[in-house]
């Protein structure tokens, strides 16, 4: 990531640190802090991080860490001061607030544990200023991609969609839903992914009625319907896909719900434009498998943005009324779900422009049976 990039964020965060009269802001969520500084460390766990990024209204930005990611900091983190704490976060906070004059301290409320709250409020008190809890400071930021990211997003896709194709060659009947999700997530590292953007799901007969399942020993039979929802990161940037597949020859009944999954996709696909409201969107492949006769066995909502993270706004969902704007990235997955039976899931990623959108997904064998 250039320092040039995270110039331009740095800047547009500190024009909203501005406005809100932040002094500085403590940022703790992961892909906020990489999206910011391009630190690309990997935390264990909100009880345990890698790093975190104190961003002032004005001027330089700093990156707090320790020994074990001081090397990678200061080759990633390019127009940042790093510091590495001996002692802590807060204790270097309680030295460094009061140089830089900050009066006003922001943090990410939704990701801080309660406890470490407790003590930087402590801290606080006992140095005179103000804590601002806050959220969607950085991700109103992230929500539309520039082109870089919407390039990077593609490349992950279909880096996504050759893996699957590679293992998809391979499954046969005996093997087992882990061994399958294994293979996969291998793959995806010998192919050149940073690694799974999720852990991976792949879900046999009536498994698939889940729509979260996860991968067990259940072994392959001839002729069942075989779920694999699987995604990848690659260059920091996520993909999510799902196919659902038969190995052998395919029931009647599993091509017919295929199908009406299948319709329901493209008529979501085919209204999404910027200026449409999500819930749009969801109601058209909704109303699809409704008119099917299956509208009870579609619960969750249509879609969701995709970017650093693999689950992030905007959502397309029946409640929301957020209006889609160019540059948004999300995914389309219609399904259909009978616990006596098994799943269909579909799910392509899109990226919204102007009059229409592009669908980034480029293989349809799965798809148009």
């Amino acid at each position: 990531m250039t320092a040039l990039r995270c110039h331009g964020r740095l800047a547009r965060l500190q024009a909203r640190l501005a406005r809100k009269r932040i002094s500085a802001l403590l940022v703790t969520q992961p892909a906020n802090r990489r999206y910011l500084s391009g630190f690309s460390a990997s935390d264990h766990g909100i009880q345990e991080s890698a790093g975190v990024l104190l961003v002032p209204r004005r001027g330089q930005p700093y990156l707090l860490t320790d020994s074990r990611f001081l090397l990678q900091a200061r080759e990633e983190a390019a127009g940042f001061s790093v510091r590495l704490y001996q002692k802590g976060l807060l204790a270097s906070l309680q030295q460094l607030l009061p140089e830089l004059g900050v009066r006003r301290l922001g943090f990410e409320s939704h990701y801080l544990l309660h406890s470490t709250a407790g003590r930087l409020a402590r801290m606080a008190e006992k140095l005179g200023l103000e804590l601002v809890p806050v959220t969607d400071m950085v991700e109103p930021l992230r929500v539309v991609k520039t082109e870089e990211e919407i390039g990077r997003i593609r490349a992950a896709v279909l880096l996504n969609e050759q893996v699957f194709q590679q293992v998809y060659r391979t499954i046969r009947p005996g093997m087992t839903e882990a061994g399958i999700a294994l293979a996969l997530e291998t793959g995806m590292r010998e192919m050149g992914a940073e690694g799974p953007s999720f852990a991976t799901i792949v879900a046999f007969g009536t498994n698939a009625a889940k729509p979260h399942a996860v991968p067990g020993s259940r072994v392959l039979a001839e002729g069942e319907p075989v779920l694999i929802d699987m995604g990848l990161v690659l260059d920091g940037y996520c993909a999510d896909m799902t196919r659902t597949v038969v190995v052998g020859k395919p029931d009647p009944l599993f091509l017919e719900r295929l199908r009406i999954v299948r319709r329901a996709q493209l008529a979501a696909i085919r209204v999404i434009r910027a200026g449409i409201p999500s819930r749009e969107v969801d109601l058209a492949a909704r109303r699809v498998i409704r008119e099917s006769g299956y509208g009870a066995c579609f619960g969750h909502a249509l879609g969701h943005g995709v970017g650093l993270e693999v689950h992030e706004e905007p959502r397309l969902s029946a409640r929301c009324r957020k209006k889609l704007r160019a540059g948004m990235v999300v995914t389309v997955e219609p399904g259909i779900y009978l616990p006596e039976w098994g799943g269909v899931r579909l799910e392509n990623m899109v990226v919204v422009r102007k009059k229409g959108c592009e669908v980034f997904n480029k293989d349809t064998t799965f798809l148009d049976l």
